[in-house]
C-alpha cells in the first residue's frame, strides 16, 4: 500500500465524506435530466440502505485507517533492537503513536474507541514484538525494613496529630464566621 500524502489535520472533513458518500450512492446526480430539478422517486435508495451503505463506508475507511497505524508503527519499530523490546523508555513512542492513531482514526469517523478492530492491531503488536517481555524482565523489590517501618509508622503517628491540632484550634473561644 502506497503511504499517502498528509493533508492539513490529516482528516478529511465531515461534509467532503458524505458528498462523497452520496455521490457513490447515486443520490446526487448532475446531468440532462436533474435540469429541472425533477428527481425520479424510484431510483433513489431507501433511507436504511444509504445509512448501511454509510456505515460499511465507514467501516472500510477505518480499516484503511488502522492499516495506516499499523504501517507506521511497524517503521518505527525497525529502529528498536531485539535487546530494547522490553525496554518502555525505547517502546513507549512507537506504542503510544499506535495507540493515538487508532484512536484519532475512530474518533474522526465517529467509531467507538476502543473496537474489535483496533484491539487486533493492539493484540497483533504485543504477539509480534512484546511477547517474551514478561515480568521477569522488571525486578521489584521490597524497601529495606527500617524504610517500611517509618513508611507504616509515620501516618498512624500523624492522624492523632491532626485530630489534637483541630480540637485546640477549635477550643479558642471565638466565634467563627
Amino acid at each position: 500500500m502506497a503511504p499517502r500524502a498528509q493533508t492539513g489535520s490529516g482528516r478529511l472533513s465531515r461534509g467532503l465524506l458524505l458528498l462523497w458518500a452520496l455521490l457513490g450512492t447515486g443520490l446526487c446526480h448532475v446531468g440532462a435530466e436533474a435540469e429541472g430539478f425533477a428527481q425520479d422517486v424510484g431510483t433513489s435508495p431507501p433511507p436504511m440502505a444509504m445509512f448501511s451503505h454509510l456505515a460499511r463506508l465507514s467501516e472500510e475507511m477505518y480499516t484503511n485507517i488502522t492499516q495506516h497505524c499499523w504501517e507506521l508503527f511497524v517503521d518505527m519499530m525497525r529502529n528498536v533492537t531485539e535487546s530494547e523490546l522490553c525496554e518502555w523508555k525505547v517502546i513507549s513512542r512507537p506504542y503510544s503513536t499506535l495507540q493515538a492513531c487508532l484512536e484519532e482514526g475512530a474518533d474522526g469517523l465517529h467509531y467507538g474507541y476502543p473496537n474489535a478492530l483496533a484491539e487486533r492491531f493492539i493484540f497483533q503488536s504485543h504477539h509480534r514484538y512484546f511477547h517474551n517481555c514478561t515480568r521477569q524482565h522488571q525486578v521489584f523489590l521490597d524497601p529495606p525494613e527500617d524504610v517500611l517501618l517509618a513508611m507504616i509508622i509515620a501516618p498512624i503517628c500523624l492522624i492523632p496529630f491532626l485530630v489534637t491540632l483541630v480540637i485546640w484550634r477549635s477550643k479558642d473561644g471565638k466565634a467563627q464566621p
